[in-house]
């Protein structure tokens, strides 16, 4: 039986996609449950309907942090997914929903975390002239971008960079890492030391 997929975003769902392809290529052995946004306008859930795909609009508006989540779990629950993959999911999840899905809950980031955490990490690392960023999976902990990293990929800075420029880069980084990371998950052939998950060897 495949492993199930939740999918949270909250625009247009690129790394969404990503998976979505993978799926198709036979590179993810899994399913999608179910795609939730938080913003009744994103263009994601227009592309999982067009993908045949159950997309499910929870408003988050005027919604109390903790009251939302609450909202979320119980529609999560419905679908029972192995994983939750936040992508460009615009929210800070709550303990509440983080209790209900610990270890199950998976982000991508644009940088090489812990470097440039939080908002406009492509902008952050131009200012701070780093050589190298990237994108980062991670489990979903209490913190600002700070669980466990899973898999991270190097992305160089060119001298000429933009925001723009370096973002395209980095977010095709990032749709071949996120499938890499999920398959990892879904295997189970890892344990996590700390902020660090080790793959287990192969017998």
């Amino acid at each position: 039986m495949k492993k199930k997929l939740a999918i949270l975003l909250s625009g247009r769902g690129s790394n969404f996609e990503a998976i979505a392809r993978a799926i198709e290529a036979g590179k993810l052995n899994a399913e999608i449950a179910v795609v939730i946004s938080n913003r009744p306008g994103a263009r994601g859930l227009d592309r999982a309907k067009e993908l045949g795909l159950e997309a499910v609009c929870l408003p988050s508006r005027g919604v109390a942090r903790e009251d939302y989540d609450a909202r979320l779990v119980d529609e999560l629950k419905r679908h029972n997914p192995d994983v939750i993959c936040l992508a460009g999911f615009m929210r800070l999840l709550t303990p509440v929903m983080i209790e209900a899905f610990r270890g199950r809950i998976l982000n991508i980031h644009p940088s090489l975390l812990p470097a440039f955490p939080g908002l406009d990490a492509q902008r952050q690392a131009l200012e701070h002239g780093v050589r190298f960023s990237g994108c980062t999976v991670h489990f979903v902990d209490e913190g600002l971008d700070s669980g466990p990293i899973i898999v991270q990929a190097a992305v160089p800075v060119k001298d000429g960079d933009t925001v723009e420029s370096l973002s395209e880069r980095i977010l095709e980084a990032e749709h071949a890492a996120y499938p890499r990371a999920i398959a990892l998950v879904l295997s189970g052939a890892y344990r996590t030391e700390g902020r660090r998950v080790v793959r287990l060897k192969e017998k």
